[in-house]
């Protein structure tokens, strides 16, 4: 009875990240609670932990059992009838494309996550984390392809009314192209039925912020992450 008990307790504080595992190769959790049961639990377990919370919450007790403060992710919404639809001659968007090429771009297109400044991972680690993440939505065709005179220049991600990723090519940045690129996977979200779009970007990726923005999204709620190791880094382990 106790053993069931402690798994019990254990489902309702600590959610297995496996889509993390894989990539980190410890234990993976998102913690469901700030409270102090939950907090404790993290005690006994090894492993890498997620918490979010509202950024005006008091963090004393979660700085106490090594919660390390890590990021702010700000949500902004957009209406359908609120989108700013852009322009760039020689554009396009299509869910064709070559899958090998979108990888690569994924591999290093990214350095804003929390992960990438996570003290405890390395860098190639979080780079991998994108990479499998992209490899997944390829999988369930939630990817575009994004084209600048028939060129692949990036792709956009999305599940059901959430924008996820924007990755651009190195060599196409700079250009004006997000703007476009942006809006055009927006106007094909909003297709599938959607209302509503919504996304969640890093406080500290202030282009990102101004991009949406400029689209006619409005910033809403904001969340405070905390990260917490206990056990081996991930960068030990490999």
């Amino acid at each position: 009875m106790n053993l069931t008990n402690g798994a019990d307790h254990l489902m309702t504080y600590l959610r297995p990240t496996p889509w993390d595992k894989r990539n980190f190769n410890i234990n993976t959790y998102e913690v469901t609670s700030s409270g102090e049961d939950a907090l404790q639990e993290t005690d006994k377990h090894e492993g890498h932990f997620t918490l979010k919370v509202n950024p005006l919450e008091n963090p004393k007790e979660l700085l106490a059992h090594g919660f390390y403060y890590m990021d702010t992710l700000i949500e902004p919404v957009c209406k359908k009838e609120n989108l700013r639809y852009f322009e760039h001659e020689n554009t396009f968007i299509s869910q064709e494309y070559n899958a090998q090429e979108v990888f690569d771009i994924a591999e290093e297109a990214f350095m804003h996550g929390r992960f990438h400044r996570d003290f405890h991972i390395a860098s190639s680690l979080a780079d991998l984390r994108y990479l499998n993440w992209v490899k997944d939505l390829h999988e369930k065709e939630q990817l575009f392809g994004l084209y600048f005179e028939n060129r692949l220049a990036g792709f956009y991600a999305f599940e059901d009314d959430k924008v996820l990723l924007l990755g651009i090519k190195e060599q196409f940045r700079n250009k004006g192209l997000a703007k476009t690129f942006t809006s055009q996977g927006c106007k094909e979200q909003f297709k599938l039925g959607n209302q509503k779009l919504r996304t969640s970007i890093s406080a500290a990726n202030v282009a990102s912020l101004n991009l949406f923005y400029s689209l006619g999204f409005k910033l809403t709620n904001t969340i405070d992450v905390y990260h917490k190791l206990t056990g081996p880094s991930p960068s030990e382990v490999l």
